[in-house]
């Protein structure tokens, strides 16, 4: 486990006192950058909208960069002045400096991995000859760009270990330009694959090449908002230009749907994945033939064709194909597929739902099945055989962590797993299936001390009768007065579960004396595909109503107030806080909204935005432009309402949620605001949605964290 260390004095300054400290520029409002207002009115079934920052959406405009470099200036002055700021951030970088890594990803006989010795920028790829060997560095991300505007976005070896094909792109963006390198020799070999985006890279059993999917080259200037259409799988020989490529398949009659293509671990099949709807795909496949001489030009056969459910393949056995499905068991199932016999009265269930746990995955293990399931949000893992008899339990370290990153391969006698929990950073076991033994592959040592802190799950009540479960976690005999600050974080969408997680910014914050607050809101996915249901398109109030009552739950049980009370949330979860602090802000002291989706009735002509109309509606439909228009953050910011102090940030190449929908709701929030509570916009360069290098990302915890600390009455003595 990790070990403490009495860290220098300096860094332990800080406590959360009653009472709130007072904000060094909120005693009179502050002068925002003013915002040029055009008189566009848009008009939806006849209800006419004012659109008068419409204009931001032209990401080029000069008059946008001005304005972005102006809110910047602002808002950097603003924090510079704040104590809780600084401080937090010598405590969160002493925290940060430790080595992490990732589950090894097994080729034969060699393990690859990632592995950030604490500080750097970006994690380096390493490889080592099996368990017990020496790593040895083949690819540093940090060298290729020190200041790490250059993103290692994603890699995979070849079958037998001899190549990796690595992602690189600008900033972080979802754009990928893809390299292939010799893994003994460390050089590029001279070809490179362009405008990849949202795609895998899956290897031929022959090493000579992968699948990969991209989309046209976008037109100049338009890389970020520009709208995606005509996603195409491909084949590349790594040995060829990109310009011979092969189309593998391609559907023009649904245009905006996203292909996807991997290969079964033995070579024999690709399965093609096909997919509009967050939670339902269409899965076709290829019988390759020769593994090691793939028919490339072999006929696509439809599996799954009606989307209408999930369907993952996890592996194969002969011609059959087993498959993770929530088709007729919301909560997960595995079945077993004939290729030549798809139709569901030929498909046997393997694993059947289990009605109070979700199944997250499933994996192949030395011929048996490796199963990943959620109680509550709290990851189990069981051993199976293939015909669905249970084996045994996999022991975890903790009952209320987390399993991820599970690197299994069917023929091989070992599972690499990471696990994770509120109070336990990263640590990798190696886990030997025919001897049932665990061992510790890979364990951090960590400034942190466990033993000083309480985790527990609540559940409180929300509308329509619902019980929504909650962590919480603090420093153990705190005083629970009503007055200590607090943060409450949640998401709440595409049936993404959020659980526990070890993070230096919470375990500063804990540190520091503050609870932290994080809900599983209906729209996520903690009890299956219903519970998503009940907070998706006509429902999506609902997580809205679940995030309030939190807050309400945490008030009335005296863990905190109002003024004490901060909410965080990111992209899905930013679009969470912008609605919330439009429909109640008199309810939070502090509010951050990082990323989000706030305009909810032009978010869809952007980007990739239009894959998420099966989460939200869109607003060309008259019924579902009803129900985005009476949460819109954007649309429902009132002139003169007192907004509690926020926070608002984004990227300038995040190009997953255009920046355009944070311009204008921080535009028209300083617009409105009706009192001195500051409204602050930080916007970044050279990071995305998804990326930033480590120096930027302490930074940016610090200026949030510090922030919302200081306005919910975090003091530093």
């Amino acid at each position: 486990m990790s070990r403490f260390r009495n860290l220098p004095s300096s860094l332990l300054v800080l406590c959360a006192c009653g009472g709130l400290a007072a904000p060094l520029l909120a005693a009179h409002p502050l002068v925002y950058p003013k915002a040029y207002r055009d008189r566009l009115v848009a008009n939806y079934f006849g209800t006419r909208i004012p659109a008068p920052y419409r204009w931001m959406e032209k990401l080029s405009s000069p008059r946008l960069a001005r304005w972005i470099a102006a809110e910047n200036r602002l808002t950097d002055a603003y924090l510079a002045k704040l104590p809780l700021r600084r401080v937090f951030y010598q405590h969160l970088r002493a925290l940060w400096n430790y080595a992490k890594e990732t589950p090894p990803v097994q080729r034969g006989p060699w393990l690859f991995f990632d592995r950030n010795s604490g500080l750097e920028n970006q994690a380096a790829v390493y490889v080592q000859r099996g368990p017990k060997g020496k790593p040895r560095l083949i690819l540093n991300p940090n060298r290729l760009s020190p200041n790490g505007d250059i993103a290692l976005a994603a890699w995979s070896p070849s079958p037998n270990g001899r190549y990796l094909a690595y992602a690189l792109s600008v900033g972080g963006s979802d754009w990928e330009t893809v390299h292939v390198m010799n893994v003994q020799t460390g050089r590029n070999l001279p070809y490179v694959v362009r405008w990849v985006k949202f795609s895998g890279l899956s290897w031929t059993r022959n090493n000579e090449g992968f699948f990969y999917s991209r989309y046209p080259k976008p037109p100049p200037g338009r890389a970020i908002s520009v709208r995606l259409r005509d996603q195409t799988l491909y084949y590349h020989w790594i040995r060829k230009p990109q310009s011979d490529d092969q189309v593998i398949y391609a559907r023009p009659d649904h245009p905006e749907w996203i292909i996807g293509g991997s290969v079964s671990e033995n070579g024999r099949y690709l399965f093609i994945d096909f997919q509009f709807r967050i939670t339902r795909n269409e899965l076709y496949y290829m019988n390759l033939g020769n593994p090691m001489k793939p028919d490339l030009l072999a006929p696509v056969h439809p599996l799954f064709v009606k989307d209408d459910a999930s369907y993952t393949p996890i592996g194969t056995r002969g011609g059959t194909v087993f498959v993770q499905t929530d088709k007729n068991a919301p909560m997960g199932r595995i079945i077993a597929v004939t290729l030549r016999h798809p139709a569901p009265a030929h498909w046997r269930t393997v694993i059947p739902e289990q009605a109070r746990s979700v199944l997250v995955s499933a994996h192949l293990a030395d011929g048996r099945l490796l199963v990943h399931r959620m109680v509550v949000a709290k990851s189990r893992l069981a051993l199976y055989n293939l015909h669905g008899f249970w084996i045994r339990a996999i022991p975890l370290p903790d009952s209320m962590g987390t399993v991820g990153g599970i690197s299994a391969r069917a023929h091989s006698p070992d599972v690499y797993y990471a696990f994770t929990s509120f109070l336990r950073p990263g640590e990798i076991a190696r886990f030997n299936v025919p001897k049932a033994r665990a061992s510790v592959f890979f364990k951090p040592d960590v400034l942190f001390d466990p033993a000083h802190y309480v985790v527990s799950q609540i559940f409180y009540p929300s509308t329509g009768g619902v019980k929504v479960p909650m962590f919480l976690v603090y420093r153990k005999g705190i005083r629970l007065d009503g007055h200590t600050p607090t943060i409450l974080y949640g998401y709440g969408g595409f049936d993404i579960t959020l659980t526990p997680h070890f993070s230096p910014s919470v375990a500063t914050w804990i540190r520091m004396g503050g609870i932290y607050a994080m809900a599983n809101l209906r729209g996520g996915g903690v009890y299956g595909q219903a519970w998503h249901e009940a907070g998706m398109l006509g429902h999506k109030q609902n997580v809205f109503n679940d995030f309030a009552n939190a807050a309400r739950w945490l008030i009335r049980n005296r863990f905190t107030d109002t003024a004490h009370l901060g909410i965080m949330g990111y992209s899905n979860g930013g679009l969470l806080t912008g609605a919330s602090v439009t429909q109640q802000p008199h309810l939070f002291g502090a509010v951050y909204i990082g990323h989000g989706v706030l305009d909810m009735l032009r978010f869809q002509k952007f980007s990739g935005g239009e894959y998420w109309i099966s989460e939200y509606g869109t607003s060309s439909k008259k019924k579902d432009f009803r129900w985005l228009y009476a949460y819109s953050p954007l649309q429902n910011l009132k002139k003169g309402v007192c907004y509690p102090p926020t926070i608002i940030t984004t990227s300038t190449d995040d190009d997953r949620v255009v920046p355009s929908n944070s311009y204008k709701f921080a535009a028209e929030m300083q617009y409105d605001q009706g009192c001195a509570n500051p409204i602050l916009l930080h916007v970044a360069h050279a990071t995305s949605h998804i990326y930033m290098p480590t120096d930027k990302e302490i930074r940016h915890a610090a200026d949030n964290w510090g922030f919302i600390g200081t306005e919910i009455g975090m003091r530093v003595h």
